[in-house]
C-alpha cells in the first residue's frame, strides 16, 4: 500500500506508462500483421493487452457494469458492484467492450495500427487520471487512494504529457482520440455518481476499458476516410 501511495503522488506520469505499453503492442502488431490474417492478428493483439496488463481494469468493468445495471436502491447496486459473483451487466460490459477494440483493430489499416495502438493506450491511462481528479471516493481502498492523491493540477499536467505524445504521433488527429477518450473518463465520473454515489478502484479500472476502446473505436472512424490519419500521418509505416 505504501507503494501505491507513492505512486499515485505521480500519477500524472500514467500517461508515460500508456506510452511504454503501447509501444510493446505496436511492435506486437508490427509482427502479427506481416504473418497473420486482419482478425487472427487482432485476437493475438487483445491476448497480448491483457498478458501484459492483466486483467484487473477487466474485472474492475465487469463490478462496474454489475453496479450499473442493478437495480432499484444505490446501496444494492453498491452490493452488486462489491460482490464475488459476475452478473448479467458485467459480462454485457466486457463483452461488448472486448468486440468493439477487437473490431477496431481488424478496421484500422495495417500501417497505422502500431500508432493507433499507442495513442489509445496513451488516451487510456490519462483518461484514469481524468476520473479519478473529478471524483469523490465511496470508500476507502485502492479507488479512495487514487482520488486523494490526484487533483486537477496532476490531470493537467497529464493531459498535457499525452497530448504532447499523441501529437508527436498522430498530429491533430492523436490529440482528436485523446480528448474523445477524456469525454468518456468524464461521462465515467457521472455514471459513477449518479449510480453509486462515488467512485471506487473499480470505476477507475472500468475507465481504463472504456477509454481504450473508445479511442480505438475514434481511430478506426478517422482512419476509415480519405483525410484520416493514413494519408496524412501513417504513410512511413
Amino acid at each position: 500500500m505504501e507503494g501505491i501511495e507513492a505512486l499515485m503522488r505521480h500519477v500524472y506520469l500514467f500517461p508515460l506508462v500508456g506510452a511504454a505499453l503501447g509501444l510493446f503492442y505496436a511492435v506486437v502488431a508490427l509482427g502479427l500483421t506481416e504473418i497473420a490474417p486482419p482478425g487472427i492478428a487482432a485476437a493475438l493483439i487483445l491476448v497480448a493487452i491483457y498478458k501484459l496488463c492483466g486483467i484487473n481494469h477487466a474485472d474492475g468493468l465487469a463490478d462496474f457494469g454489475d453496479g450499473v445495471m442493478a437495480h432499484t436502491t444505490v446501496e444494492k447496486k453498491i452490493s452488486a458492484m462489491k460482490d464475488v459473483y459476475i452478473g448479467t451487466g458485467g459480462v454485457v460490459f466486457v463483452i461488448l467492450t472486448i468486440l468493439a477494440v477487437y473490431a477496431s483493430i481488424t478496421s484500422i489499416p495495417r500501417g497505422a495500427l502500431p500508432i493507433a495502438l499507442i495513442v489509445a493506450e496513451v488516451a487510456a491511462k490519462q483518461s484514469m487520471i481524468a476520473f479519478a481528479a473529478f471524483s469523490t471516493p465511496l470508500h476507502k481502498g485502492f479507488g479512495q487512494i487514487a482520488i486523494e492523491n490526484t487533483n486537477r493540477s496532476d490531470f493537467l499536467i497529464g493531459l498535457a504529457i499525452a497530448a504532447l505524445i499523441c501529437a508527436a504521433l498522430a498530429g491533430i488527429f492523436g490529440v482528436a482520440v485523446l480528448l474523445v477518450a477524456q469525454v468518456s473518463a468524464l461521462y465515467m465520473v457521472i455514471v459513477s455518481k449518479r449510480n453509486f454515489g462515488g467512485a471506487t478502484g473499480d470505476g477507475f479500472g472500468a475507465t481504463n476499458e472504456v477509454a481504450r476502446c473508445v479511442a480505438l473505436v475514434c481511430a478506426s472512424i478517422l482512419t476509415a476516410n480519405a483525410f484520416g490519419w493514413e494519408v496524412l500521418f501513417w504513410t512511413p509505416w
